[in-house]
């Protein structure tokens, strides 16, 4: 009897043990990482005087989402969506270019929580980004009849891309391309690790892999905890996003099964990432892609940083000749 006693102490101990250490996991909150510099100066360096007046569309919960539109003389049509923290306001130099090289009408988004469509750092479930984006579309489709539809996406927004391009709503578009996508936090293509993630995202491991064993168990009610933190300059946190929730930050990326997105693509796709690309190692996207999906073009841009990729003139004539061969 004594024995059967210890044993359910024992039990009752680990039992404890682990329901401490689960919610120590869930208590902490990720480190705010140093700002970075060569994240934010090529995009202040660009003329804004140009910048379209923002729009707005009716999201099916009533909330106003922002975007802009560049008109040109193109057929096709290019929806463009912004790396993390951001906003669409940061794709202007690309969007003015591929408009103005007859590439693309395009429209740059600001994702639900950025810039101008609701509270910064959060949304309301996993899958309203996707539910936003049927949205739009449902907007934007009757005003350019019969024109084929390109999502784009850089970094975090190209994860985005990828998700969608792999998802549900793959049908939707006529061709995808992904700029430098981000892919997950332990992916082979990321050139620093530090804490499980990039120097220029810090996330809370831990949070994270506790919050996804609870969804697992259908309990979402913690979902709006912060897990990730971005690089941001304190004076420019009012402006952009420096945190995500939990279900903003697993939304805006590809699925857990990142891979399983590349397979499930089913319309022509297109990738290009830089030789100097501070986060992402370019030249390791085509080993990892071409086992999943072969028929996906990547090109390796020389010379060009990350947030170069959306601003550097050798960049630009890239993604528009790239953007040119999809449908």
């Amino acid at each position: 009897m004594r024995g059967v006693r210890t044993v359910g102490l024992v039990c009752a101990g680990v039992l404890l043990v682990g329901v401490a250490a689960f919610a120590l996991a869930l208590a902490i909150p990720p480190k705010r990482p140093p700002a970075l510099e060569f994240i934010r100066a090529p995009l202040a360096a660009q003329d804004y005087s140009d910048l379209p007046a923002p729009q707005a569309f009716a999201a099916r919960d009533g909330q106003a989402l922002a975007f802009r539109f560049y008109p040109s003389a193109a057929r096709k049509v290019a929806v463009l969506i912004h790396g993390s923290s951001a906003h669409g306001r940061s794709m202007h130099a690309l969007a003015r270019s591929l408009a103005r090289q007859d590439a693309a009408q395009v429209y740059t988004l600001d994702v639900r929580g950025h810039g101008g469509s609701g509270p910064h750092g959060d949304i309301a479930y996993i899958g309203q980004l996707e539910d936003d984006l049927a949205d739009f579309l449902a907007y934007a489709r009757p005003r350019h009849a019969g024109q084929p539809f390109v999502l784009t996406g850089f970094s975090s927004g190209g994860g985005f891309v990828l998700r969608v391009a792999g998802g549900a709503l793959g049908e939707s578009f006529d061709g995808y391309l992904l700029l430098s996508p981000y892919l997950r936090y332990d992916a082979p293509t990321n050139r620093v690790r530090e804490g499980g993630g990039t120097a220029w995202a810090s996330p809370a491991v831990p949070r994270i892999l506790a919050l996804g064993l609870l969804e697992r168990a259908g309990i979402r009610a913690l979902h709006g905890l912060t897990a990730i933190e971005f690089a941001v300059r304190e004076q420019d946190r009012a402006v952009l996003t420096p945190s995500y929730s939990y279900r903003l930050n697993t939304n805006l990326a590809p699925h857990g099964d990142y891979a399983g997105d590349f397979r499930r693509i089913s319309k022509p796709t297109a990738l290009l990432a830089g030789t100097l690309d501070e986060l992402f190692v370019a030249e390791a996207f085509a080993g990892l892609i071409r086992p999943l999906a072969p028929s996906l073009r990547v090109e390796v841009v020389p010379g060009v940083t990350h947030t170069g990729l959306t601003v550097q003139p050798e960049a630009l004539a890239a993604i528009a000749r790239a953007l040119k061969r999809l449908p």
